[in-house]
């Protein structure tokens, strides 16, 4: 079939319709006319895997990175950056029923902090997108920035010399896994994370990343396909740091943190500007990065995270910012009582907010909430219900992650009178 792309749907996918058929296409522009000669059903989606583009939109723009269309990190550098985020402000209009603006990332390449390489005997880079089994070889990802190419030239290097041997994806076999890089962008300093399957790395490996301020052995011992594992070793440096404006963060190879740091600024000022009181509550907390920084404001915060190491590590960024602030254990819905909080922070996981912790939110009923999102369904799906209770006072969208149709969404609630 033949067509002109009407416009992109909610995953940033062109639509091309045939009749009452629409064919959803990757890497496309609205304007452009594509010839599509294959496609599969994604559930009620159809999705072109056979496609080409016969005459290009003037909408178009030329694509930065060499490996745009076939690596799957990235799905919308070919729409001009403006273009996008119009786009995600008339996604958000759609899921979330109201006008909201985005605020478009400073920096659209070299902005990401983090990227998880995969080194396979298929290729060392990303996934080939559609694919689990595949891989892109990459001599360096543009989003990361310029010091991508020169690890990835030193990781090649030790495997010339050392001849280990690499992932074999759909076997599951292999010593060399993923190399996950992280840097702080405001201070600069780099890390270089091996994650490997149990076996013995030579001992020079270190030497190849001697630029590098912290070092990292990762030893992944289960089956699953993951870029992450148990320390082994480390060099250097045991943490690197992030700066968001007068707060610094300590970043571990297996801790969370904001991939854009450019916007994450962005999100830390948003948030603490939306907060109503002194007394914070900080749910899904993380390693401390909205509840630090509102400490510095002289916020009264606690924390509250399930995962043991992250509020190990929030803990150590308040006493590295000479904060007080109490970050604790626990479940999301075990908090005793909402109520005795100013203004409640939710930051939670793609999935939403816990059934449980709504219904309490509607029980207790703490004065204001700042509702962090970075899917905007579940988002549209927890306001409807707290809207029982609950006015939104004010949306924003912010743009974490360029090139991509996913947006980060703040939403300030307050109580209805």
């Amino acid at each position: 079939m033949r067509g002109v792309v009407e416009r992109l749907d909610l995953e940033g996918l062109g639509v091309v319709r045939d009749g009452r058929r629409e064919v959803h296409v990757p890497f496309t522009a609205p304007g452009d006319v594509v010839e599509v000669k294959k496609w599969r059903r994604k559930k009620r989606t159809l999705i072109a895997t056979d496609f080409e583009v016969v005459e290009p939109s003037p909408e178009r723009t030329e694509p930065v990175c060499p490996y745009f269309g076939v690596c799957g990190g990235c799905l919308l550098q070919h729409i001009p950056y403006e273009r996008q985020v119009e786009f995600k402000e008339e996604k958000l209009s759609t899921l979330l029923g109201m006008d909201i603006k985005v605020i478009p990332s400073p920096v659209i390449y070299g902005h990401r902090n983090r990227i998880d390489v995969v080194i396979s005997t298929r290729g060392i880079g990303f996934r080939r997108r559609g694919t689990w089994w595949d891989a892109v070889d990459i001599e360096h990802c543009p989003v990361f920035g310029e010091v991508s190419g020169r690890i990835l030239r030193s990781l090649r290097e030790f495997i010339e010399d050392s001849k280990p041997s690499l992932y074999e994806i759909r076997r599951n076999e292999g010593f060399l896994r993923y190399i996950v890089i992280r840097e702080g962008k405001f201070t600069g300093e780099l890390m270089v994370n091996l994650v490997t399957s149990e076996g013995s790395l030579p001992e020079r490996f270190p030497e190849y990343f001697d630029y590098a301020d912290s070092i990292y052995w990762s030893v992944n011992r289960t089956q699953s396909d993951v870029s992450y594992g148990e320390i082994e070793r480390f060099w250097k440096a045991e943490f690197i740091r992030e700066r968001l404006d007068d707060v610094t963060y300590l970043i571990h190879p297996n801790s969370f943190f904001q991939t854009n740091s450019y916007q994450a600024v962005t999100l830390v000022r948003k948030v603490a500007e939306l907060v109503d009181g002194d007394s914070v509550l900080d749910l899904y907390s993380g390693v401390g990065t909205f509840g630090v920084y509102l400490a510095k404001r002289g916020f009264k915060v606690e924390g509250i995270e399930v995962n043991p190491f992250a509020v190990e590590m929030a803990n150590k960024n308040a006493e590295l910012n000479g904060v007080e602030a109490s970050f604790m254990v626990g479940e999301d819905r075990d908090v005793e009582s909402l109520a005795r909080y100013d203004t409640v922070i939710v930051d939670p996981p793609r999935a939403g907010l816990h059934p449980k912790l709504i219904r309490k939110i509607l029980k207790d009923k703490p004065p204001s909430i700042v509702y962090v999102s970075c899917n905007p369904r579940t988002l549209a799906q927890n306001l409807e219900v707290l809207g029982e209770k609950y006015a939104v006072e004010s949306a924003i969208g912010i743009d974490m992650f360029p090139h991509t149709p996913h947006v980060e969404t703040v939403v300030k609630l307050k109580l209805k009178v």
